[in-house]
């Protein structure tokens, strides 16, 4: 886990995921949380794992593509998943969740809802998913209301809470009065400005309405729990198959969809 398990967001979900098998599946498991998301760190870590006796070696997230890469090859009777991945090989997998197509329908929403006329997105780390969770929120909202104007950030930390803090309240002075947000821990510092400016906030990963309706108008959820947790089902039943990436959206509601809070008005 290239972050904290109980960041409150994709690397929580990851280890949902993890638990999950070791309960239903009655696998043994163990794991490093906390790493660093350098390559070298990343490296250093899936190496320790890639030592430890495991079958399976899961990297959660798409910041491991480079490192996962390069230890596969070195461990070639192992086999190796990134999770929202975008690499193979012959004892490599990538599982994905496609966490852009609930994005596509956060932009609808934030296009609908904003009443200035002015939408933010926020991110920390420049990798793939985030990349593409952008760019699908963007096109959501260009398609619904090309007048809406988007401001976007990446901040290159996905879990400073002071840091995503001072870009919200950036964003909020802007006039974006809906933000988006693909961030981990440092979540809470954009929950707290937009709670003390009266400002509109869709999550994701997880079903953030639930948690806080009144500061979030909605949620893109992909739920990546499933993707560690198929990774180690299907090499349980001996279907793991390397050089595939296995893609989940929308098709599967329990994986990836909108949640809408309750003050939304009905034929938004």
């Amino acid at each position: 886990f290239a972050g904290k398990i109980d960041d409150k967001g994709f690397m929580q979900a990851g280890f949902q995921g993890l638990e999950r098998a070791r309960i239903e599946l009655g696998v043994r498991t163990q794991f490093l949380d906390g790493v660093p998301p350098t390559k070298k760190q990343l490296f250093d870590a899936l190496e320790k794992l890639a030592t430890s006796g495991a079958e399976l070696i899961i990297a959660h997230g798409g910041q491991n593509n480079e490192a996962c890469s390069e230890i596969a090859a070195l461990f070639p009777k192992l086999k190796f998943v990134v999770t929202q991945g975008a690499v193979t090989g012959s004892n490599l997998a990538s599982y994905e969740v496609l966490q852009e197509e609930s994005a596509y329908l956060a932009g609808v929403l934030a296009a609908l809802t904003t009443r200035t006329g002015v939408v933010g997105h926020m991110s920390g780390i420049r990798v793939r998913p985030g990349l593409k969770g952008r760019a699908a929120f963007a096109a959501g909202v260009k398609a619904t209301d090309p007048r809406v104007k988007l401001l976007t950030n990446f901040s290159g930390n996905q879990d400073d809470n002071a840091l995503s803090n001072k870009v919200a309240n950036a964003l909020i002075d802007a006039k974006a009065d809906i933000i988006f947000t693909m961030l981990n821990a440092g979540r809470q510092g954009v929950i707290d400005a937009c709670r003390s400016k009266g400002v509109r906030q869709i999550g994701n990963v997880t079903d953030w309405v639930q948690l806080d309706p009144q500061v979030f108008i909605g949620s893109a959820i992909a739920d990546v729990s499933i993707a560690v947790f198929e990774a180690i089902r299907q090499t349980q039943q001996g279907k793991f198959e390397g050089g595939r990436i296995n893609k989940v959206g929308l098709q599967n509601k329990d994986a990836v969809r909108l949640s809408i809070a309750d003050d939304v008005p009905q034929g938004t």
